[in-house]
């Protein structure tokens, strides 16, 4: 009676001779060794959250915590240390985003963005001529 382990991704199966399935999962990669230790990486990245995340690839690209955290995880000087690879990374990775967001931007969870494109109403150092058509 011979034990045959099949690897495929992260989830292993053990097949014995009455071919029963057991499923070994692994919830989640390694915590990463984060060298921007000042980064906002650093500080919203959390074990509990990486537990939760890591293993999740975005619907449109694939895209990983572990790819938006890179720049974080490869140097030492990042402040942010936090990319988006496509729009559904806003979203799957909304724990870590938003609030690290927010901090950065200095604004709060229930801010909304409004948006005016009355080229009128801008006001400020402006060039008269960059007005002109």
């Amino acid at each position: 009676m011979g034990i045959q382990i099949h690897s495929a991704l992260s989830v292993h199966f053990i097949c014995t001779s009455f071919c029963l399935l057991h499923p070994i999962i692994e919830m989640s990669l390694p915590f990463p060794e984060i060298k921007s230790n000042h980064s906002l990486v650093a500080k919203y990245v959390t074990e509990p959250l990486w537990k939760k995340l890591s293993m999740v690839k975005t619907k449109t690209s694939g895209f990983t915590l572990s790819k938006a955290i890179a720049c974080a995880v490869e140097f030492d000087n990042q402040h942010c240390g936090i990319y988006a690879g496509d729009w559904d990374t806003y979203k799957d990775f909304a724990a870590v985003f938003d609030p690290l967001i927010q901090e950065y931007h200095g604004i709060s969870a229930d801010s909304v963005h409004t948006s005016d494109m009355d080229v009128a109403k801008i006001q400020g150092n402006i060039d008269p001529k960059a007005l002109q058509g």
